[in-house]
């Protein structure tokens, strides 16, 4: 759609979110709309199964002009109740024949394949709703969110517990002061999934599945259904596995609560590493720097249950603690807490302790953050600045275990030394074909 001024309707979305990019690095810019925040965002998705339905379900009062998926079962789906949404299998294609209507675009796609559809949309300025985690790898995490800055786009990542009241009221109460200053976190995923066997046999490529298209740029291998449509998640060429499927949900809470960035050092207990697959167990701990000058230790685990440390320290059973994830450590007392609520430790101390007042707004719809952000308004609560930091860290603890050794972090530089191995697993495969 063209404006009075002979622009395109995405250049001036475009052009208004820049200015409003600009408006919240430097308090003094001025932030002008070029049109209505009204107006609809013409939107693209891809990936529209499983969690990428779900987020397109969250987005679709506004124009949804093009779907992409490679799996057309998956999609089927979603194409029965948006029957008008044409579909590509190549997302390349959509963008070069719609690249002029396209204002937003969604990425659902598994962890391997979202840094090259999220950098395309990118350096087209269109806006970019991208599922957790950002990238596959650190550098790729890193080259993401430095795009987006440059290009001045809405950005959110897809971490939508982060609007949960029980989170919010958790940060408050650290941030507030309530258990003192904080030295060591303690955050877990209690599960065991990891390790899937080898696949024994090669199988047919199923009709409704483009498997090129769905290995993205990672190396070429013999299709599985033990890796396609869903175990990719445990497979290092193409997942993150339980640290990056649930770190950026679980360390959001700590990230946010006491404004972490970028770690200094990252340390690994007793890893066990396999070249293929993600583990059943890790424990990893991320030191990071702080504004008082003290650090902060960030312990990470994927256990079966809760972390003997945790038991321990918190003086609370095992089973009380299942509903929790995270426990901060404070020189005045202790904070479990996780997605449902929260406990101040020990209780007796907080007998008659006085709650402080909610002091952080009640949030707006999580994707409608993105999509006012989009049209002009305020930044996205998850943003590229805040969730590409976060998505490092996560995979950085997954760098030590891969690497089997600590190393010191130099976040500008992006070198970790003290272990080689290191780095070796901060980029990503990418086929020829796939390069940006």
């Amino acid at each position: 759609m063209k404006t009075p001024t002979g622009l395109s309707r995405r250049h001036m979305l475009k052009t208004t979110a820049a200015a409003t990019a600009a408006a919240w690095w430097n308090p003094l810019a001025s932030t002008g709309r070029a049109e209505s925040p009204n107006e609809k965002l013409n939107i693209a998705c891809i990936g529209i199964g499983g969690q990428g339905a779900a987020n397109i379900r969250r987005v679709d009062g506004q124009n949804l002009i093009a779907f992409a998926d490679v799996d057309k079962e998956r999609a089927a789906k979603t194409l029965k109740k948006y029957p008008e949404v044409p579909l590509y299998s190549d997302y390349r294609k959509m963008f070069d024949q719609l690249e002029q209507q396209i204002d937003a675009v969604v990425v659902s796609t598994p962890d391997h394949a979202h840094f090259h559809p999220s950098m395309m949309a990118i350096e087209r300025g269109m806006h970019l709703y991208c599922e957790k985690p950002l990238a596959h790898s650190v550098n790729e995490v890193r080259l993401l969110t430095e795009a987006a800055k440059a290009k001045g786009v809405a950005t959110q990542l897809g971490t939508q517990r982060h609007n949960l009241s029980s989170m919010r009221r958790s940060v408050e109460l650290v941030k507030s002061g309530a258990i003192g200053e904080v030295s060591d976190v303690h955050a877990w995923v209690s599960s065991s999934r990891g390790m899937p066997n080898y696949p024994a046999k090669t199988a047919d490529v199923p009709k409704h599945l483009d498997w090129d298209l769905w290995l993205n740029r990672a190396a070429e291998r013999p299709y599985s259904p033990k890796i396609c449509p869903y175990n990719w998640r445990f497979w290092w060429n193409f997942g993150t596995g339980e640290t990056g499927n649930w770190g950026c949900h679980i360390l959001d809470t700590s990230f946010w609560a006491l404004d972490l960035k970028y770690p200094k050092r990252v340390d690994v207990t007793d890893p066990d590493p396999h070249p293929y697959v993600t583990p059943k167990s890790m424990a990893t701990t991320l030191t990071f720097p702080t504004d008082s000058g003290s650090d902060v230790r960030l312990h990470w685990s994927q256990v079966p249950s809760v972390p003997d440390a945790v038991v321990r320290q918190s003086g609370l059973s095992e089973n009380d603690l299942k509903p929790h994830n995270t426990l901060f450590v404070g020189e005045k007392g202790m904070l479990a807490c996780g997605f449902k609520g929260y406990q101040l430790l020990p209780a007796g101390d907080f007998t008659d302790f006085q709650e402080p007042e909610s002091f952080i707004p009640k949030p707006r719809g999580f994707h409608q953050q993105w999509i006012d952000a989009a049209r002009g308004g305020d930044p996205a609560s998850c943003g590229f600045d805040y969730g590409g930091p976060l998505t490092e860290a996560v995979l950085l603890a997954n760098v030590a275990f891969r690497a089997g050794g600590g190393f010191d972090w130099d976040a500008e530089l992006m070198t970790a030394s003290g272990t080689p191995a290191a780095t070796d697993f901060l980029t990503s495969h990418c086929r020829d074909a796939w390069r940006i």
